[in-house]
């Protein structure tokens, strides 16, 4: 996942079978309401949190400003980072418009750069379904 990062390289990662978010484990769950929740409060264009190795866990939204612009991944990881995370166990991101083309995020590198193997799960904006990010 760095690599994309560090190449420019444009090469969205696969996706696995779509799972209902019922269906998730309890806590990857919970990361997935907290990314929901970030988007439909700000309304911005994804939401998206992480849940770090201690069990804590950190939602942003996408930063759409003149002078910054982030993904909703990659403000999440930075929140995470800033208040001390010692690494991350999971991820999820809800918004994701084109899931038939995989998931291109600037913010995957973010997550490997923490910890190499942390879940990233992905979602369309209604998050009725739920992906596992399958590799780089």
């Amino acid at each position: 996942m760095a690599d994309r990062a560090t190449t420019g390289a444009t090469t969205a990662a696969a996706l696995g079978a779509p799972s209902a978010p019922d269906a998730l484990d309890p806590e990857d769950a919970k990361i997935v309401t907290l990314a929901r929740s970030a988007r439909a409060r700000t309304g911005a264009a994804q939401g998206a949190a992480v849940r770090d190795t201690d069990g804590r866990t950190y939602a942003a939204c996408t930063v759409a400003l003149p002078s910054l612009s982030l993904t909703a991944l990659q403000a999440a990881v930075t929140a995470a980072m800033a208040a001390g995370a010692p690494g991350l166990e999971a991820a999820a991101v809800v918004g994701v418009t084109d899931l038939d083309a995989g998931f291109d995020d600037p913010g995957l590198a973010a997550v490997a750069d923490v910890t190499a193997d942390a879940a990233v799960l992905v979602a369309g904006p209604d998050a009725d379904a739920v992906h596992r990010v399958e590799g780089p």
